[in-house]
């Protein structure tokens, strides 16, 4: 390896351009395990319901306590105690600390004796979900070079549908192997073993260098980046981060509530994430992940075919993410949101209309075919999207805390309807219910198409500088094949 000196004087050593790739693929495996925890987690409380209810004989209040407990307090505060952490220890340690909640919530779910513990067990794990919401994207955000960053920010996203897949079909697997009704407990103890390997592996990764730089650690921050950018693009990003650094110190930021009450544009991008936010549980997607399996066999199914039935809606999640990240590669972001708002609008349109037929198991194959159409618009084009951007809008000095917020607005909204749906279900049906989630996702057309930017093709720093400008691109940048 040889040794070069950058233009502070200090001396580094430069790496092989055939390490960079390894290397970004390692830190992408290990810190999305985190994501991979956060897919899990929710979906495996949809069949682990099935059995929880014959041992605990929950109340319907209970039930929605139990699922949207993770959710609110949970993830919602989390997300809150997750950003400010990033910020102030860093995107690895704060990694850690998810893991080592991640460990304990699972572990009290699966041995939790009561209705009671379980909420609380939740809670914790939920607290690991709503941490790791937040500093998933953001570590792959600041770590990955501007024409990688959206292939590695999404990879998250394919993780976390990847993870409820998994939970689907861990679901299903112990529902066939095991003759117990304590089956649920072996569903909920699974996740534990990521949580360990997330820990394990956090060790091997460095911070971002944004947050290097952010605490004035600039050797280490020219380091990081060499670890995954040839020198020459190392050395310019390295000097642009400083210098936007150095302006920060100059411009006294750091404290993040300060620097929101000083500046409006920095308010106005936070709503926007905020927004975005509420629109993408506003789509209703977890109303599936969690419910699936009891809408399906409320539909006429068994408790078994229901399970194995809700594979091919994490199936379509998984392959559907993949397909959105190739075509982030192509199309902007703000086209890819109005294309899956606008799907989903129509395919909820269709879900609500199928309802209506006379109850039959056809019928029941066809609400899985448009909760699976329904499942594919969103994961292939807002899922993907609105994690990414989430990442992308805010600036470093606020950037772990603004992305807190915004996310505890998301998990306050997927709690909000997770709670509700239940109950709204049993007062309008489920052809009233899927027909409000088309009227919501009209709306949510109107709010991208004015207020999102686009982000593509442009380094963070860049749309720093534009938003501080009070410029709300609509178009595509031009780097260097940008994703």
């Amino acid at each position: 390896m040889s040794v070069r000196t950058t233009p502070g004087g200090t001396a580094t050593p430069q790496t092989p351009p055939a390490n960079h790739h390894r290397f970004l693929t390692k830190l992408t495996i290990i810190s999305t395990l985190g994501g991979l925890l956060f897919g899990y987690d929710t979906g495996v409380i949809s069949g682990a319901l099935l059995y929880m209810n014959d041992e605990f004989n929950m109340s319907a209040l209970e039930e929605a306590t139990v699922v949207s407990s993770l959710l609110f307090p949970g993830a919602a505060a989390g997300a809150l105690i997750g950003g400010k952490l990033a910020d102030v220890l860093g995107r690895k340690k704060t990694l850690l600390v998810c893991a080592g909640l991640f460990l304990v919530g699972a572990l009290g779910c699966a041995v939790a004796p009561g209705v009671a513990f379980m909420v609380v067990a939740r809670i914790v794990l939920g607290l690991g979900v709503g941490a790791a919401a937040v500093t998933c994207p953001l570590y792959l955000a600041e770590m990955a070079p501007v024409e990688r960053r959206g292939r590695m920010v999404t990879i998250n996203e394919l993780m976390i549908v990847t993870g409820q897949m998994l939970a689907f079909a861990v679901n299903a697997m112990l529902d066939q192997l095991i003759d117990d009704p304590r089956v649920w407990r072996y569903m909920l103890g699974v996740a534990t073993i990521p949580a360990i390997l997330l820990f394990i592996g956090m060790f091997a990764l460095p911070d971002s260098p944004r947050w290097y730089a952010a605490k004035r650690r600039f050797t280490d921050a020219r380091r990081v980046l060499d670890l995954s950018r040839s020198s020459s693009d190392a050395a310019e990003e390295y000097t642009v981060i400083a210098e936007h650094a150095e302006r920060d110190v100059a411009e006294d930021k750091g404290a993040a509530l300060r620097d929101l009450r000083a500046f409006a544009w920095m308010r106005r991008i936070l709503w926007i994430g905020c927004g975005l936010a509420i629109v993408q549980q506003a789509t209703g997607i977890n109303t599936v992940n969690y419910y699936a399996p009891t809408i399906l066999e409320q539909s006429g199914l068994g408790v078994s075919a229901s399970l194995v039935a809700t594979i091919a809606v994490g199936v379509t999640s998984v392959v559907m993410t993949i397909v959105g990240i190739i075509l982030l590669g192509f199309v902007g972001r703000r086209k890819m949101l109005l294309t899956g708002f606008s799907g989903v609008a129509a395919s909820q349109a269709a879900l609500a209309l199928v309802f209506l037929l006379p109850s039959s198991t056809s019928r029941s194959y066809i609400i899985l075919a448009a909760m699976m159409l329904f499942v594919a618009f969103v994961q292939c084009f807002i899922g993907t999207c609105v994690w990414l951007l989430l990442s992308e809008i805010f600036p470093m000095t606020i950037r772990g805390f603004a992305m807190g917020i915004a996310v505890f607005v998301l998990w306050t909204t997927n709690a909000a309807i997770s709670f509700a749906f239940p109950i709204v279900n049993e007062s309008l049906g489920s052809t009233g219910t899927f027909g409000l989630f088309v009227l919501v996702n009209l709306t949510s057309i109107v709010f991208v198409a004015k207020f999102v930017p686009e982000t593509k093709g442009r380094s963070l720093e860049e749309l720093e500088d534009r938003f501080r400008e009070g410029a709300i691109e609509k178009t595509p940048g031009t780097a260097r094949t940008a994703h």
